[in-house]
């Protein structure tokens, strides 16, 4: 999955592509955002925009 648009994706879609990813493929978000060599603290700041937070608990953002 190519991930290197998120920060041009809607929030709202891409909290979808992550969390599926988060569960296939990656153990945390450092896991993912390390596969994807995504910036770390934009996908935080742009999810947290749209109220989605990372629950390491869950491995995935609600």
């Amino acid at each position: 999955m190519d991930l290197s648009k998120f920060p041009k994706m809607d929030p709202h879609l891409l909290v979808g592509l992550l969390n599926t990813e988060l569960r296939n493929h990656c153990d945390s978000l450092d896991d993912l955002v390390k596969t994807h060599n995504l910036d770390h603290e934009l996908l935080i700041v742009k999810m947290a925009a749209a109220e989605y937070i990372y629950q390491p608990e869950q491995n995935q953002f609600r």
